[in-house]
C-alpha cells in the first residue's frame, strides 16, 4: 500500500495522472472525423487564420497567423489531413521587446510553410517591419531566430519557390494601410539560402479590375506551369483565384476555382495545397465566422487541363464550391484526435493551446510552485489603460466549437484586497466573471467592457458576496456566439450571474477565452490565484 501511494504521488507530481497524450486527445466540443471514412468541415473549428500546409513524407504540417499572440506561429501535425494536434510554436519568444506590448492587428501575418532539401521554412509578413523567415530540421524541435528577409513597410503574405534551375523566388502582396497600394502581387528573387532579396521585384498581377483585394498568394510549380493561388474579393465574400504562366514573371492566365456557391461557407479564403503519392490533392482554406474566428476547411482538388478545381463542381464550369462532408483522403487510418483544449495543469510546462496577449514576462505564472495547479500572479493594467485589452498577462485560447463551455476551479485565498481573478471572453468588446477580494470577504462579479480597444472602462453587470475563497466559474457559448456566465460554491450547482453577452471578434482574430489575475496597485507585493483546471465541454 505504501509503495502504491508513493507511485500515485509521483504520477500526480509529474503529470502522468489524468493527463491525456496530445496525439490521443479527442475534444468534447468539436471533432471532424465521422468515424465512417468521412469527415466534416471545418476540420478545425478554431481561429487558425491564413493557414498554410506542407508535406514531408508521411507527415503533414500546418501553421497560421498569430498576430499579437505569443508564442507565435503554431505548428500543427497530421498523418491524414483530418485529425490534427498542436506540437510546437516556431517562435516561442521574440528576441526584441516589440511584442512586450500587445500588437492587436499587427505582428505575424499570413505565413507560408515549406519543406525543401531537408529543411522546413516559414515565411511571414510583419506589416510594420518587413518579411521574416525561420527554419528548422524538425518542426517539433527548435527553430532558428527570425531573419529579416526584406525590410519593408506594408509587404505581406510572402511565399517562396525553389525553381528547377536553382534560383529562389518569392511572391508577396501589399497592405494598403501601410504601403498605400493593394490588389497587386509582386515577385522578387531571393538569395540561394532564401534569407535576403536580390532585386526590387516585378509586379506580376494587378487585380483592381476583376479581382480586388487579391492577397495571400501561394507559389507552386507543376507540369511546367508556375501557379499562384490567391484569394480575392475580400475575406467575408471572396473567392479562390488561380493564376498560371509558363514564365515566372507572367503574363498569368486567371481562373476562379472555388467560391461559396449554394453553401454556407462564405469566402472561402486563403490557404495552401498538398499532393499525395496516390495522385490526390487537397487544399486547406479558412472561412471567416466573426467571433469564432477564421476556421479551417479541407477541400479535395482535381486537376483538369492543368487547372486545380477545388471542392464540388456541380455544373462543370470549373468553379467548385466547398464540401461540408467528404470522404477522408487516401492515407493510413488514424485514431480521431484534435487540438487540445482542456487543461488539468498537471504538467510542468504550459499546454500548447495557450497563448498570451503579448510576450509573457517572468512572474506571470508558475506550474511548479503548486503542482497540479497553475499559479497566476496578479498583474496591473497596462500603463494608461483602464481595462484588460492591453494587458500582456491574459492567458488565452481559441474558441474550439460553435457551442461549448469553459469551467474553472479557482482558489483566491492568496489574493490581496482589491485584487481579482477570473474567466474572460476577449474581443473588441469583452466580458468576464471574476472573484474579487474585498475588505470583508469575497465577491463574484460579472463585468462587460464595450469598445475595449478604445480604452473604455468596464461596467459591473451583477455581483454577489460569497463566504468562501474556493469557487467554480463557468462561461457557456451558444450557437449565436452569446456568452452566459455562472458560478458555483460546490462545483455542482451553478448560478447564472449577469446578462448574456454577445461575443465579438478581436482585431483580425476571433474572440478568445482564458484566465487572468489582476491587481489594482502597481507597487508592493502582489497576491495570486490557483487554478485547478480549465475544462472545455
Amino acid at each position: 500500500m505504501r509503495v502504491a501511494l508513493i507511485v500515485l504521488f509521483i504520477s500526480i507530481q509529474f503529470g502522468a495522472f489524468s493527463q491525456v497524450k496530445p496525439s490521443e486527445f479527442v475534444s468534447k466540443a468539436w471533432s471532424p472525423d465521422n468515424g465512417d471514412g468521412t469527415y466534416k468541415n471545418p476540420i478545425i473549428h478554431a481561429d487558425y487564420s491564413d493557414p498554410d500546409i506542407c508535406r514531408a513524407g508521411d507527415d503533414f504540417y500546418m501553421t497560421s497567423s498569430s498576430f499579437n499572440s505569443v508564442p507565435a506561429l503554431p505548428i500543427l501535425h497530421s498523418r491524414d489531413l483530418v485529425n490534427w494536434e498542436i506540437i510546437n510554436y516556431a517562435v516561442p519568444q521574440f528576441p526584441d521587446a516589440y511584442y512586450d506590448t500587445p500588437q492587436h492587428g499587427n505582428g505575424v501575418w499570413a505565413p507560408c510553410f515549406r519543406y525543401h532539401d531537408g529543411l522546413f521554412y516559414i515565411y511571414w509578413g510583419d506589416p510594420d517591419r518587413g518579411i521574416y523567415m525561420v527554419q528548422t530540421e524538425d518542426p517539433a524541435g527548435e527553430w532558428s531566430a527570425p531573419v529579416l528577409v526584406k525590410k519593408a513597410y506594408g509587404n505581406i503574405d510572402p511565399s517562396p519557390l525553389w525553381d528547377d534551375d536553382g534560383k529562389v523566388y518569392m511572391v508577396h502582396a501589399f497592405a494598403h494601410s501601410r504601403a498605400g497600394v493593394k490588389s497587386l502581387l509582386q515577385v522578387v528573387e531571393l538569395s540561394k539560402d532564401g534569407s535576403q532579396i536580390m532585386d526590387k521585384g516585378v509586379i506580376v498581377f494587378d487585380g483592381h479590375k476583376n479581382h480586388p483585394t487579391i492577397e495571400g498568394p501561394k507559389f507552386y510549380k507543376r507540369n511546367g506551369y508556375y501557379y499562384i493561388f490567391a484569394p480575392a474579393g475580400g475575406v467575408p465574400t471572396g473567392w479562390q483565384l488561380i493564376l498560371r504562366s509558363k514564365n515566372i514573371y507572367g503574363p498569368y492566365e486567371e481562373k476562379i476555382v472555388l467560391a461559396q456557391g449554394d453553401t454556407p461557407i462564405n469566402g472561402p479564403h486563403q490557404g495552401g495545397m498538398v499532393e499525395l503519392d496516390n495522385g490526390e490533392s487537397y487544399f486547406v482554406h479558412f472561412q471567416d465566422r466573426g467571433p469564432y474566428g477564421r476556421i479551417v476547411h479541407l477541400q479535395p482538388v482535381k486537376w483538369i487541363d492543368d487547372w486545380p478545381i477545388m471542392g464540388k463542381d456541380k455544373d462543370g464550369d470549373g468553379t467548385g464550391e466547398p464540401y461540408l462532408v467528404y470522404k477522408k483522403p487516401g492515407l493510413p487510418v488514424q485514431k480521431p484526435h484534435n487540438p487540445v483544449d482542456t487543461d488539468e495543469f498537471n504538467s510542468n510546462t504550459l499546454g500548447l493551446q495557450w497563448q498570451w496577449n503579448a510576450a509573457p514576462q517572468n512572474g506571470f505564472y508558475s506550474l511548479k510552485s503548486n503542482p497540479g495547479q497553475i499559479k497566476l500572479n496578479a498583474q496591473p493594467y497596462a500603463d494608461g489603460a483602464v481595462n484588460l485589452w492591453m494587458s500582456p498577462s491574459l492567458m488565452l485560447q481559441k474558441f474550439p466549437a460553435p457551442e461549448f463551455s469553459n469551467t474553472v476551479k479557482v482558489d483566491v485565498s492568496n489574493l490581496k484586497e482589491g485584487e481579482e481573478s477570473g474567466l474572460i471572453v476577449l474581443g473588441h468588446d469583452y466580458a468576464s466573471i471574476a472573484v474579487k477580494k474585498t475588505d470583508d470577504g469575497y465577491s463574484v462579479q460579472q463585468r462587460v467592457c464595450v469598445k475595449a480597444s478604445d480604452n473604455r472602462p468596464e461596467e459591473t453587470n451583477a455581483k454577489v458576496d460569497i463566504g468562501k475563497s474556493e469557487v467554480w466559474l463557468r462561461v457557456e457559448i451558444d450557437q449565436d456566439a452569446k456568452a452566459t456566465f455562472s458560478y458555483s460554491k460546490n462545483g455542482k450547482k451553478f448560478e447564472v450571474l449577469g446578462d448574456s453577452f454577445a461575443t465579438r471578434e478581436g482585431h483580425w482574430v476571433g474572440a478568445k477565452t482564458g484566465i487572468y489575475t489582476k491587481r489594482s496597485k502597481t507597487t508592493g507585493l502582489c497576491g495570486y490565484a490557483l487554478f485547478d483546471y480549465f475544462r472545455v465541454d
